[in-house]
């Protein structure tokens, strides 16, 4: 048991080569603890000559709380002098990174603490920032600081990759007429949602990383699809299943709304027929009960004159017949078929539409029974992505929202935390 105090206070300050100069305890106040590191005598890095304190700037750094309440670490630093005058040297500061990183307001330990917090647990900066009695933005400039090199410098955190999937979410909206602005997740997040972002991080992984990459899904994006032709041109390009199933729905909805239009003279009201059976359309046909099935019939019959919602929902009941074949060759002739069918000049256009894109898309949905991967893992990062949103209530940069959600959805190694230099 340590009974000096002079050891104890720097005990309980837990860093090393420091020694406490004091502590003020004004109630009400964060506690402010003095101190100062030991230093050696510099040598001057021009004409190696002794150096001399200039003078002792005092820093005031936010750290941990201790004992229940905030703390600040009153780091008094020394500035250094060559103290020969034909030397061309300036001053210098001392810097010890085991207290605090230059341009940062939080101590190093600080740092790594709310960047584990922040990204780990997704706690909001303010929440943080709370906790240790200073402002969003000393907590949030720590969390990028501490975060870039975490995500940035471990490239164990992407590993090798056999399947890859791209998927879009919104960032923000931008100015006076709330522009949206979009972003792309892709093991990583970049700017926009056109080619140029995922091409360009692609290509940044090397042809050897790329080579090695089997399967490319992705949710009926000519800019993605453009992105796998010209960088990833051996992988098989595989079309979401999810997004094949919702893209028939909304053609079968969209006839729905203008049949409903045509007929009725307005939108779909809770006594209009079609209306009320617009969620039993969409439904897949073997979970209708008895009961729904006999609704959906009469109803179609009083609301849909020429059946033309009838027509666009046989389609999206052939389409979902797609993923239960085991053959991929069989699945190539029954997509190829399918879309040809659809376009036939008797179908409501909605359908036909439908048709065109089946056939445009046929290699990529067929490709399905061939890797069985689909974009799901994707879509399960941008929906943490949208919790990092919605308990920021938005961004504004780019670069804060890219660290946020890449530290709580990016499966960065928390391992690492206590061993990366702040940028």
């Amino acid at each position: 048991m340590e009974m000096d105090p002079t050891v104890m206070c720097e005990l309980l300050v837990g860093l090393g080569d420091v020694n406490v100069l004091g502590v003020d305890g004004v109630a009400g106040e964060p506690i402010r603890v003095r101190v100062e590191a030991r230093w050696l005598r510099p040598e001057c890095r021009r004409c190696s000559t002794s150096a001399v304190a200039k003078d002792r700037p005092v820093v005031v750094l936010v750290d941990l709380c201790v004992f229940g309440r905030p703390a600040r670490l009153v780091w008094r630093k020394h500035r250094w002098l060559c103290p020969d005058e034909t030397c061309r040297s300036v001053t210098w500061t001392g810097q010890e990174p085991r207290i605090g990183s230059p341009r940062l307001a939080l101590t190093d330990r600080a740092g790594r603490w709310v960047t584990f917090q922040v990204g780990k647990h997704g706690r909001t900066v303010s929440e943080v920032a709370q906790d240790l009695g200073c402002d969003w933005h000393t907590v949030n400039d720590a969390v990028i600081a501490y975060g870039t090199p975490l995500v940035d410098d471990d490239a164990d955190r992407i590993g090798d990759v056999r399947a890859l999937g791209l998927d879009e979410t919104l960032f923000c909206r931008l100015g006076w007429w709330r522009t949206q602005a979009w972003s792309t997740q892709i093991l990583d997040v970049v700017e926009g949602r056109k080619a140029v972002g995922p091409a360009a991080w692609l290509a940044t992984r090397g042809d050897a990383w790329c080579s090695q990459i089997r399967w490319a899904t992705l949710d009926l994006s000519g800019p993605y699809r453009s992105v796998f032709d010209t960088i990833l041109p051996n992988a098989t390009q595989v079309a979401d299943p999810f997004h094949v199933m919702k893209l028939a729905n909304t053609k079968l909805d969209e006839t729905r709304r203008r049949v409903q239009n045509e007929t009725m003279g307005h939108r779909g009201r809770k006594t209009d027929p079609l209306y009320q059976i617009r969620r039993l359309l969409t439904r897949a046909d073997e979970r209708l009960t008895e009961k729904g099935r006999t609704k959906l019939v009469g109803l179609l019959k009083a609301g849909d004159p020429n059946s033309e919602v009838t027509t666009a929902w046989q389609p999206k009941e052939a389409i979902r017949q797609i993923y239960t074949h085991t053959d991929p060759g069989l699945a190539t002739q029954h997509v190829e078929r399918l879309g040809r069918g659809l376009q036939n000049p008797e179908n409501p256009p909605e359908v036909r539409s439908l048709g065109r894109t089946v056939i445009r898309w046929r290699d990529q949905i067929a490709a399905w029974h061939q890797a069985h991967v689909t974009n799901a893992p994707t879509e399960a990062a941008n929906n943490l992505i949208k919790r990092i949103k919605r308990i920021a209530f938005g961004f504004r940069q780019f670069r804060n929202y890219r660290i946020r959600t890449l530290l709580y959805a990016g499966k960065p190694n928390w391992d690492l935390l206590a061993t990366i230099t702040p940028r």
